[in-house]
């Protein structure tokens, strides 16, 4: 699960991170109060949406005035964000983050990730900051640095050695640098995060570093044990599909394409888009009903689909090995009873009661296609599709 900018920076209070004095508004009278509250000539006014990119698109603005904060904070409140990220629906920001700015000598990036091969926490530090990482990773990757996080949220002495060198920090900033890397670790671990990140980790004028903003995602799995953070929850930076699925605990990721799945197995899933594609095909949809789905989650889950504008055909992929077919059968044909089935319909299926759920298929004289194997069933979706 993501957060926002400013949910992110008040964790990172918390672990003694330095943050410049900031405010978050959703309309005029707040932005007022930032104003006087902060004591602003002038400011950094961003919005704050679940994507990245949003100076180049205009969602990060510097006001010269209190009434030049107020006009831009207001043109940004309500602004929808649109970019490689957000996808073409975009994301509306219905609240801005404003900031007293700094004079920046010199930008870095400190960020921490799950490295899934080694299966470790990672500290990635690069002293070049202000840019995406990955583009420095693939340009220069002598300037990326990663360093091995304890379990328990901390850094060997050794290694945040290493880490002041890459950044070319000395003295008092070696022990100001060594501090952040050490709360972002712990940060890191103690919030069961996915990815966090400060970007740009900046050193003023004055000689000081300070964290200008900051991303965090959470395992969502590690949610339970995280409620103050699950409280951060925005539907709004969701399409009204994935709002949906998150009601009914389903795995679910809008795609670009036209052939709607729903599939038992986050594996079974990736096979069928794989083999959709393979036949030609571009699927809509990642929908992961679970091992172990009852009637109402397999009913709520097709009706995703079926509510989908840009699904023009559908694959239903199950193996019911906990999963019943015949549960199967009944939660789609319920789907069916409450919104119209309006485009082609391919189901392949396999397990325990199958010869059961089949049979409440074929009774239900719908235009249902079946299919006996993956390979079969993706190349009929494939073919009904193109007519």
């Amino acid at each position: 699960m993501d957060i926002h900018e400013y949910q992110a920076k008040n964790i990172l209070k918390g672990y003694g991170i330095p943050l410049p004095d900031f405010a978050v508004a959703a309309d005029a009278l707040q932005v007022e109060h930032a104003i006087k509250q902060l004591h602003l000539k002038e400011a950094v006014i961003k919005i704050q949406v679940h994507a990245g990119g949003r100076g180049k698109g205009g969602g990060v603005k510097f006001a010269q005035s209190p009434d030049e904060i107020l006009r831009i904070a207001q043109s940004l409140i309500g602004m929808k964000l649109v970019n490689n990220q957000t996808g073409k629906e975009g994301v509306i920001a219905h609240k801005v983050l404003i900031t007293k700015p700094l004079t920046i000598k010199k930008e870095y990036y400190l960020g921490a990730v799950i490295d899934r091969k080694r299966a470790e926490p990672l500290l990635i530090a690069s002293s070049e900051g202000g840019v995406e990482i990955e583009e420095v990773a693939a340009k220069h990757p002598e300037r990326i640095l990663r360093l091995p996080i304890e379990l328990d949220g901390t850094i060997r002495s050794f290694r945040l050695v290493r880490l002041a060198s890459l950044m070319g920090w000395t003295g008092e900033l070696a022990k100001q640098g060594s501090a952040i890397a050490r709360g972002l670790a712990k940060a890191f671990i103690e919030t069961d995060a996915s990815l966090l990140e400060i970007n740009p980790l900046v050193l003023s004028e004055e000689g000081e570093l300070w964290a200008l903003d900051a991303k965090l995602s959470i395992d969502d799995n590690a949610l339970f044990r995280q409620p103050s953070i699950a409280s951060f929850y925005d539907p709004t930076q969701q399409s009204k599909n994935e709002v949906e699925a998150k009601k009914h605990d389903l795995a679910y990721i809008a795609l670009d394409g036209d052939i709607g799945c729903m599939v038992n197995g986050a594996g079974l899933a990736m096979a069928t888009m794989d083999i959709i594609s393979h036949y030609g095909g571009n699927p809509a949809n990642f929908l992961d009903v679970g091992g172990g789905a009852s009637l109402e989650k397999i009913a709520a889950g097709f009706k995703i689909l079926l509510h989908d504008a840009k699904v023009k055909a559908i694959l239903v992929n199950i193996f019911g090995g906990i999963m019943n077919c015949e549960t199967l059968a009944e939660g789609i044909l319920a789907a069916i009873r409450e919104t119209a089935l309006r485009v082609p319909l391919v189901i392949r299926m396999e397990g325990t009661s199958v010869d059961k759920g089949k049979e409440l298929l074929h009774r239900s004289k719908l235009p249902i296609i079946t299919a006996e194997g993956l390979a079969e069933a993706a190349e009929k979706v494939v073919s009904v599709l193109k007519g």
